[in-house]
């Protein structure tokens, strides 16, 4: 996998998603491939922020993080994509991002990615499922090549078995409720292998 280029795009307002966002880093940097992981542009205003003490710590712990760009976009042979559910839907944040893509997009630059994605919410059925299917259907507009774990591994059933894409579920502190780092990490390689493969039919 050395050959193939990894961005995995995230939006995290506590840290969840950039820590599934890092475990699909560290699996795809096993499979030796080149991996970024960059996060979205903050819309939410300060104050919002401010009086959130969790969400006041997570966005000065990753300050440092590179904010997305579409250059990034451009720039990957796969991207995976890890955003919380806002009310079964992707966050504001990151549809914002994923609608400023127009133009690569009406230049067929975002054809042939191969793209797979992430989510978490307070409740395993919290609109989990539909977040991951709500990006995908962007991303059938993009002509990407829609990557799913789907069951092709036994650790995503410990990890509550989501064939879209892995989810997770927070408690009231902050804390996963799944074990889903084997899951996470499964997924970027999957990802990785068929991008591979469509590069290599490409070439």
């Amino acid at each position: 996998m050395a050959d193939v280029k990894l961005a995995i795009i995230y939006y995290s307002s506590s840290g969840t998603n950039y820590q599934l966002a890092r475990w699909a880093s560290e699996g795809a940097s096993e499979s030796g491939a080149e991996t970024k992981v960059v996060k979205v542009p903050e819309l939410a205003p300060k104050e919002a922020i401010e009086s959130n003490p969790a969400w006041k710590a997570h966005v000065e712990a990753t300050k440092d993080v590179p904010e997305a760009k579409l250059d990034d976009i451009e720039w990957a042979d796969a991207i995976i994509f890890s955003a919380p559910t806002r009310f079964g839907n992707l966050p504001a944040q990151m549809k914002q991002f994923l609608d400023t893509a127009g133009g690569l997009w009406a230049n067929g630059k975002t054809v042939n990615k191969v793209v797979s994605a992430m989510t978490s919410a307070q409740n395993p059925h919290g609109g989990q499922e539909e977040t991951i299917l709500s990006l995908y259907t962007s991303m059938y507009h993009w002509g990407a090549i829609v990557v799913s774990p789907g069951y092709t591994d036994p650790v995503l059933f410990g990890a509550g078995g989501n064939p879209y894409g892995t989810s997770v579920s927070v408690d009231q502190d902050g804390n996963m409720i799944e074990d889903v780092q084997g899951a996470v990490k499964h997924q970027a390689k999957r990802t990785l292998q068929v991008a591979q493969w469509v590069k290599n039919g490409t070439q």
